[in-house]
């Protein structure tokens, strides 16, 4: 930044859904910023009513069409130089606020990505190496939008713009009981299963148990979730059982002989 120049701002955006239970927790380590917009897809508790106590910005937008969709109408209210995503299940700590505020007073031209440190059943994963590597700042005249139903693409203006990397890590409360988990599971087998569709793969027992097996070696054993006792084996088994069921839900949900995720 030059002497000239005004300082740079930034946009915290997060969208939410029912989160009545973590929204605080997340808004108040986003406080940092210039602007939070909270996106809100119809929540029926008292999400949008706890996030205006807290100084955010907050826009109804019930008519769900994907992550993206809603990402790309949050883009709408953001007017500052930069932006950084975070979900409501997550939140910011003292270091890696830091580095953010770093990266916007640098103005740096680059893409930030940062890595998750996953917080499940209770405990913090910490021995285990992170699942993350997700983009989440960007200057905001760099980004057109997004596209995708779920794990969405971020377009950019400039395709080949340097990525970077925060050190820290960012906290994530993905799995905070079983049963929270097992209707995550449920909404990502179906987003997971349409995402296939869309690009044309087939599913089946045999190919969910495949993928299903392959992603808990990765976690389990070659990322260290065998280091973090039953919480890390149950976060593993979860995430390995999505990868199973999305492929069978491929195959197996049907209506009328097909698949309810193949486009008509």
């Amino acid at each position: 930044m030059t002497v000239d120049q005004p300082a740079a701002t930034l946009c915290i955006g997060v969208i939410a859904m029912n989160e009545a239970h973590r929204i605080r927790a997340c808004l108040e380590s986003a406080a940092f910023a210039d602007q939070v917009v909270v996106v809100d897809s119809g929540s029926t508790d008292q999400t949008r009513e706890l996030a205006t106590a807290m100084g955010a910005e907050v826009h109804l937008h019930s008519d769900w069409k994907g992550f993206a969709e809603q990402r790309n109408r949050l883009l709408q209210h953001v007017r500052c130089d930069y932006v950084f995503f975070l979900d409501a299940d997550e939140v910011i700590g003292p270091e890696l606020q830091a580095e953010i505020q770093r990266a916007v007073q640098d103005r740096s031209e680059a893409v930030w990505e940062i890595q998750w440190e996953e917080v499940a059943f209770g405990k913090r994963l910490s021995r285990m190496n992170s699942t993350g590597g997700i983009r989440r700042l960007f200057p905001r005249e760099q980004l057109i939008g997004f596209d995708g139903v779920v794990h969405e693409k971020a377009l950019l203006a400039r395709p080949d713009m340097e990525t970077r990397r925060f050190r820290r890590r960012l906290l994530h409360y993905s799995r905070p009981t079983v049963y929270a988990s097992l209707r995550k599971l449920a909404q990502y087998v179906q987003l997971g299963a349409a995402k296939r569709a869309e690009a044309g793969k087939t599913g089946g027992v045999l190919r969910g148990f495949g993928s299903g097996l392959a992603i808990f070696i990765k976690l389990y054993f070659i990322r260290r979730g065998f280091l973090c006792g039953p919480q890390g084996f149950l976060f593993c088994f979860f995430i390995a059982l999505e990868c199973f069921f999305r492929y069978v839900a491929l195959k197996y949900d049907v209506s009328s002989g097909e698949s309810h995720y193949v486009k008509r």
